[in-house]
C-alpha cells in the first residue's frame, strides 16, 4: 500500500464528509478521496439547497418513514414481506439481499435525523424555515442556512481540524481485499501521481451516476440522453462507487432504472435552473399538445410525476404556457429560477412561432382548455379544486383560462437529480453481499445507498447522506 489509514472515505460530498468527521472524532486515523478539486469539492452537495423533511430541530416530519416506505418497492413477494417483520437472524438468504430498504434502516434513519442535525449544529451549522421554490406545499422544510455549501465547508474545515487527509483530483477506481476477502483498501488514480493505493476501511460515498452517460444508458435505457445533471457538481457523480461493490458481490438497491426528477430551463447554466411555475399555466409537448394535469396537487409533493411526464415527450421538452394572470399571484419569482427570460409574444400564433411548434396547434390546444375552466373559487396559494370539465388530460387545479396576453412560456426538461439505484446496507451503514451479510470492511453512504423507487420521498437525501454517513464513522470506530 502507498498510504495506511483507518479509514478510507470515497467522496467529499455531506455524507463522505459526515463519515470522515464522526470516525476521526472516535480517534481512527482518516483520508477522503475526491474527485474535484479544493475549490469545487463537495459534489453536489456544494450546490443544493439541502430541503430537509423536517417539521422543527428535533422532529421529522409526521410521514417520513410511511412516505420512505410507501416509495421503497414495488410488487414484492409478500411471504418475503411477511418474512421482514421477523427477527433478522431467521431470514432467508433472497430476504437478507431483496432489493428494498429493510424497515429496521428507515426506522434506524427516521430515528437517527435529530440527533444528526444536532451534531450539525455543535459544529456551528444553522438551520431554519425559510422560503423554498414552492408557492404550494404538502411538508414544512427545514434548511440550513448557506445550504448545501455551508455544510460542506462546515464539515471539511471540521475534518481538517481532526487531521483528516485530503486527496484531490483522485479517484477511486476499484477495491483492494485481504486474503480473508475483507476489504482492505482502495485503489484509485491521483492527478499527476498516476496509480495510488489506500489501505483502511472503506466508505463508499461517492453519489450515484447521473454523470455517467454510459451507466444512464444502461440501466435508464436510450431515453436518458434527454436527461442531465441538476447542477455541475453531478457530472462528477459517474458511479464507481456502486460498481465496484457490484462486481464484488455487494447487493443491489433501490430502482436502477429510475432517478429523482426535477423540471428546469435547458437553456441555463446556473445551478437547479427550476420552472415550478407550471401549475398556473398549461403544459404543451413541441407540437402543441397537452399531455398531462398539470395540477393534481402540492407542487412540492407532484412536481416528479409531472417532470417524468415531460420526459417521456417527443426529445424530452415541453414548454409551460402562461398570461399575464399568474404575475397576480404573491411571490410567484420564487417558483422561477432559471436565469433566462420568458419567451414572450403578444399572441399564441406568435408565441408558437417562436417556440417553432405548430400555431395551429396551439391556439387549438388553448382553446379547449379555455373551454373547460369553469367559475369558481381561485387560491393559488392553496389547492383549491378550480378543475376544468371536458378536456382530456384533466387539469385538477388553479384552471384559469390563458387569456391575457402577452402570452409567455418557458422550456422545460426533466434534470436528473440523482440516480435511485444503489447498494444496500443495514442500519450500521454495513454494505450487505448477494447473500445478505455484510461485507467485512466496506460501508456506504448518501446516493451511493439505493432506497428509492418510482417516488422520490421529498427533501430526504441529504438526510440519507448525513446519517448514513455518520452512522458509519461510529461502526467502525466501535469495530476498533
Amino acid at each position: 500500500m502507498d498510504e495506511n489509514f483507518d479509514v478510507v472515505v470515497v467522496g467529499c460530498g455531506v455524507a463522505g464528509l459526515s463519515a470522515a468527521v464522526s470516525a476521526a472524532q472516535r480517534g481512527l486515523n482518516v483520508c477522503v478521496l475526491e474527485r474535484a478539486t479544493r475549490d469545487e469539492r463537495g459534489g453536489q452537495s456544494r450546490y443544493t439547497e439541502a430541503y430537509l423533511r423536517m417539521k422543527s430541530l428535533d422532529e421529522v416530519s409526521d410521514d417520513f418513514e410511511e412516505h420512505l416506505a410507501e416509495n421503497g418497492s414495488r410488487y414484492t413477494d409478500p411471504d418475503l414481506m411477511a418474512e421482514m417483520t421477523l427477527d433478522r437472524a431467521s431470514w432467508s438468504q433472497i430476504t437478507g439481499a431483496l432489493g428494498i430498504a429493510d424497515a429496521e434502516v428507515l426506522s434506524t434513519f427516521a430515528a437517527q435525523v435529530p440527533s444528526a442535525v444536532e451534531w450539525l449544529r455543535g459544529m456551528g451549522v444553522r438551520f431554519d424555515f425559510l422560503p423554498t421554490q414552492f408557492l404550494t406545499s404538502s411538508q414544512p422544510r427545514l434548511l440550513p442556512v448557506g445550504g448545501g455549501e455551508a455544510m460542506v465547508e462546515t464539515l471539511a474545515a471540521q475534518a481538517e481540524a481532526l487531521g483528516v487527509t485530503f486527496h484531490y483530483e483522485c479517484t477511486a477506481r476499484d477495491l483492494i481485499f485481504d486474503t480473508q476477502g475483507a476489504v482492505a483498501g482502495i485503489s484509485a488514480w491521483k492527478r499527476n501521481a498516476g496509480r495510488r493505493r489506500y489501505a483502511g476501511a472503506v466508505v463508499l460515498a461517492s453519489g450515484g451516476f447521473e454523470g455517467n452517460p454510459e451507466m444512464l444508458a444502461q440501466y435508464l435505457g436510450p431515453r436518458a440522453v434527454y436527461l442531465r445533471p441538476v447542477c455541475k457538481g453531478g457530472y462528477y457523480n459517474r458511479g464507481e462507487g456502486i460498481a465496484m461493490a457490484l462486481r464484488a458481490g455487494a447487493a443491489p438497491c433501490g430502482e436502477f432504472g429510475s432517478y429523482h426528477a426535477e423540471p428546469v430551463d435547458p437553456r441555463s447554466g446556473v445551478s437547479e435552473p427550476s420552472v415550478f411555475v407550471f401549475p398556473y399555466g398549461i403544459l404543451v409537448n413541441k407540437h402543441g399538445h397537452r399531455f398531462t394535469d398539470e395540477a393534481p396537487g402540492t407542487v412540492d409533493a407532484w412536481y416528479e410525476r409531472v417532470t417524468r411526464q415531460i420526459y417521456e415527450q417527443d426529445e424530452g421538452i415541453a414548454y409551460v404556457i402562461l398570461d399575464q394572470r399568474v404575475k397576480d399571484i404573491p411571490n410567484y419569482r420564487l417558483a422561477i429560477r432559471t436565469d433566462q427570460p420568458a419567451i414572450e409574444a403578444s399572441s399564441l400564433d406568435a408565441l408558437a412561432g417562436k417556440l417553432g411548434m405548430p400555431a395551429d396547434a396551439l391556439a387549438t390546444t388553448v382553446a379547449a382548455y379555455n373551454a373547460a375552466c369553469r367559475d369558481g373559487h381561485y387560491d393559488p396559494l392553496v389547492t383549491d379544486g378550480l378543475s376544468t370539465l371536458g378536456v382530456e388530460p384533466r387539469k385538477s387545479n388553479w384552471a384559469l383560462p390563458l387569456d391575457r396576453a402577452p402570452y409567455f412560456a418557458y422550456p422545460i426538461i426533466s434534470a436528473n437529480v440523482f440516480t435511485f439505484g444503489g447498494l444496500k446496507v443495514d442500519a450500521a451503514a454495513r454494505v450487505l453481499n448477494t447473500d445478505g451479510a455484510p461485507v467485512p470492511g466496506l460501508y456506504a453512504a448518501g446516493e451511493t445507498v439505493g432506497m428509492y423507487y418510482g417516488n422520490y420521498t421529498g427533501a430526504t437525501s441529504v438526510l440519507k447522506g448525513i446519517v448514513f454517513g455518520k452512522l458509519a464513522g461510529e461502526t467502525i470506530g466501535n469495530r476498533q
